[in-house]
């Protein structure tokens, strides 16, 4: 099950952008993408059929979820995120608990 999803605020833990928060993006199995962090730059080149510029574009690319943390605003502090399943719920819920 995956703790993490789209729209959640998550702050960075490790890397380059470590410190950093931001909303995801996109998920996939076993990484995040957020939106601003962890950028790169990319020659694009210019496509006339879709009317789009060449240029060095921003564009930004997929951290691993080992190195996100999903942020609590109430505490101001990034949270580890521990699932709890019942067997009548339909959705799990998750619970959290302060990151060391």
């Amino acid at each position: 099950m995956r703790k993490i999803r789209k729209g959640d605020n998550v702050v960075v833990i490790a890397g380059r952008d470590k410190g950093k928060r931001g909303e995801v993006t996109r998920v996939t199995e076993t990484q995040v993408v957020v939106g601003g962090l962890n950028q790169v730059k990319k020659h694009q080149r210019p496509n006339p059929m879709k009317n789009e510029p060449g240029g060095i574009v921003n564009k930004d690319m997929p951290l691993h979820v080992s190195n996100v943390a999903v942020w609590n605003p109430s505490r101001r502090n990034p949270t580890a995120s521990a699932s709890v399943c019942s067997r009548t719920a339909a959705r799990c819920a998750s619970t959290s608990r302060t990151a060391s």
